[in-house]
């Protein structure tokens, strides 16, 4: 008979449950892991499955090494590094991968099993949505009900290993949770992770060309979150301010990095009654804070007012922020103005847009002062036929004079240029500036809602005894865009001139639902640091808490629920209660003198009696014959009345 050299098979019940669980764990990874690395796990598995199928033999040590050194160089090469979320999920998926080419055992597939618990993991390194939770228990339901269905020497049904499963989550619920309020939080965490999603940006950036931001308006991502300490602004108010730009070169407009700005507070003249509001920010990858314009006071450490009165992070921000703020929406800026300055904020490129620049100074000097001139080119955009649109056509090399004199079809980021240009041309500094306008109030939480649908670009113009003031050509074009909206205007059926699909009634509510349940998220899960577990302790009655109370507090309760635990257990698992029968068959043995050996039957025993004491052979065998029956047979209650009297006898006589 020949030698088996491939598998034995014995691994072909449980395998595609550890395949399965390892291909749900890396499900969340798959939109952002190399498209060969995906190809690898899926092919992979695949082959594993059928080796065990067919028996076929597992590829020699060299060739897995070999394997094994190409998908790191591939890694490597794909993220230019080894260390992060990205790199860090791919090697995983990697690992898996390639342990199935060795897994012949039980043994190996409980590796398998521990990788894909450290890739149900470390998703949450990348984002924590609200579907993470039903995601992780699923996963780790999954992956437990594997490791039963691998563990199990004997087959058994499949509600079974998941009722265990689920019971086993039941358990360690408690404990979680437990851990998850009383645990001290720390402001910063231990290590720094690179976060590394795509999906991680604002969609602002510090250069304009035409056609960026409309092309933003079709996205309905959250950009922030607003909880108004009063009364949510109206929206002509709603300017969250976010970036400055001020250099042009005939197409494109662009700023500087955010650099800390001396002078900035002292600039600014607020006036007005404040408004006070919290922010929620989802992760850019950048540097910008948006805030109300014009902010006054704001607690987001290591943040600063830059010199163009914006705020900015010093490092970007790639989590999830909430921080408070006060802005002032009444205010005065930079009143007083250096030559210097002037001339940086009046500079053109001599060669573009020549026409726009002969139709300012036209305009200019027949208006006579800089104020009517401003009123006439509003008025220009306002009366003429200019319109607003998310589908202007194409511009050419001189976009501003493309845009005045040809298509006169544009989103805010035309108006704005053309109108910052025209300024220019006459002598009146002008910059753009970036950021988002409007938002929806959600009643469902009273927030406000802020889309990158509702990124927007708008004018500041400097004149004399006035300072720099804000001027929106958009709201001349197109006022419903500012007083009503990107959403207000969709519902009333304006949106549709410009690009925009209306959305349904029932659509709009499971939408502002559906972000509700996010905010709350938010709030109460993900922003659970160490100032909200300060006052929740408070409000469970701790005084002062610090960590050490927290730790003893921790530890007091984990002994409870320990305690509770395992008392559940020992009830559900206790050993049964011996049988009536048996205990008194027991005794019998012991009057006997002679123990029953192990695996010993009651007749087998029976028999060693009579030959060891013949005395007692027939009182044996009548005692087991009425044992058997009381054990085994019917009618239970007359034969252990019968059992017990003969051995109560047996006991006198003995």
């Amino acid at each position: 008979m020949s030698k088996r050299i491939g598998t034995d098979g014995s691994l072909l019940a449980s395998l595609p449950w550890t395949l399965g669980a390892l291909a749900f764990s890396i499900l969340p990874h798959v939109q952002f892991l190399p498209v060969w690395v995906t190809v690898i796990f899926i092919g992979c598995s695949a082959w594993r499955l059928q080796v065990e199928r067919r028996r076929w033999r597992l590829p020699p040590a060299w060739l897995r090494i070999v394997v094994s050194l190409l998908c790191f160089i591939g890694v490597l090469a794909s993220y230019e590094s080894v260390s992060g979320v990205g790199p860090g999920s791919a090697l995983l998926a990697v690992m898996a991968a390639l342990k199935m080419m060795e897994t012949k055992r039980r043994r190996d597939q409980f590796v398998l099993l521990f990788i894909s618990i450290f890739l149900i993991m470390s998703s949450l390194l990348r984002e924590q949505y609200l579907w993470s939770l039903p995601y992780l228990v699923a996963g780790v339901l999954f992956t437990m009900t594997a490791w039963l269905r691998m563990s199990n020497a004997r087959p058994v049904p499949l509600t079974q290993s998941v009722r265990t499963s689920a019971r086993l989550v039941l358990y360690a619920a408690p404990l979680t949770i437990a851990m998850w309020i009383f645990f001290p939080r720390i402001a910063t965490p231990f290590w720094a992770v690179p976060i590394d999603t795509s999906s991680a940006t604002s969609g602002l950036s510090d250069r304009m060309s035409p056609g960026d931001i409309s092309s933003l308006s079709l996205s309905d991502a959250v950009a922030f979150r607003v909880k108004f300490d009063d009364v949510v602004p109206p929206p002509e108010q709603r300017y969250w301010r976010g970036l400055v730009l001020h250099r042009f070169n005939g197409r494109t407009w662009s700023g500087n990095d955010p650099a800390m700005g001396a002078r900035a507070r002292r600039d600014v003249e607020y006036e007005g009654e404040p408004v006070s509001y919290q922010v929620t920010m989802e992760p850019t990858r950048q540097q910008w804070v948006f805030a109300l314009d014009i902010p006054y006071d704001w607690d987001l450490e290591r943040t600063f007012m830059a010199s163009q009165h914006q705020l900015a992070r010093i490092q970007p921000i790639d989590q999830r922020i909430t921080y408070r703020a006060i802005s002032h929406p009444e205010f005065r800026l930079n009143n007083e103005l250096t030559q210097f300055a002037r001339d940086y904020y009046t500079r053109l490129p001599g060669t573009a847009n020549r026409r726009t620049a002969e139709l300012a100074r036209q305009m200019r000097d027949a208006a006579g002062s800089s104020e009517v001139f401003i009123n006439n080119v509003l008025r220009m955009f306002n009366r003429e036929n200019f319109f607003y649109t998310l589908e202007p056509p194409p511009l050419g090399s001189n976009p501003v004079d493309a845009f005045l004199f040809d298509t006169r079809r544009g989103f805010c980021e035309h108006y704005a240029s053309a109108f910052a240009v025209m300024m220019r041309s006459v002598g009146i500094p002008s910059r753009i500036v970036l950021g988002y306008q409007g938002g929806e109030v959600n009643p469902m939480g009273n927030y406000l809602i802020v889309r990158q649908a509702d990124a927007h670009a708008w004018t500041e113009v400097w004149l004399p005894r006035r300072g720099w003031y804000r001027i929106d050509p958009t709201a001349a074009v197109a006022p419903e865009r500012i007083e009503a909206g990107r959403l207000g205007a969709m519902l009333d059926g304006v949106g549709a001139s410009w690009g925009m699909n209306t959305p349904s009634q029932l659509l709009y509510q499971i939408t502002l639902t559906w972000d509700a349940l996010n905010a709350k998220w938010n709030e109460w899960i993900l922003a659970y640091g160490p100032d909200n577990q300060g006052r929740f302790m408070e409000w469970l009655g701790m005084d002062d808490p610090d960590w050490q109370k927290m730790m003893l507090t921790l530890i007091a309760v984990l002994a409870v629920l320990i305690a509770i635990v395992s008392a559940l257990l020992i009830r559900r698992y206790r050993p049964p209660r011996p049988d009536e029968a048996a205990i008194l068959y027991r005794r019998f043995t012991r009057a006997a003198g002679i123990e029953p050996e192990r695996g010993e039957t009651p007749l087998a025993y029976a028999g060693r009696l009579a030959t060891s004491r013949a005395e007692i052979a027939e009182a044996a065998n009548g005692i087991t014959s009425l044992y058997l029956d009381a054990r085994y047979g019917p009618d239970r209650t007359v034969r252990l009345t019968r059992l017990k009297s003969a051995v109560d006898d047996f006991r006198k006589s003995a």
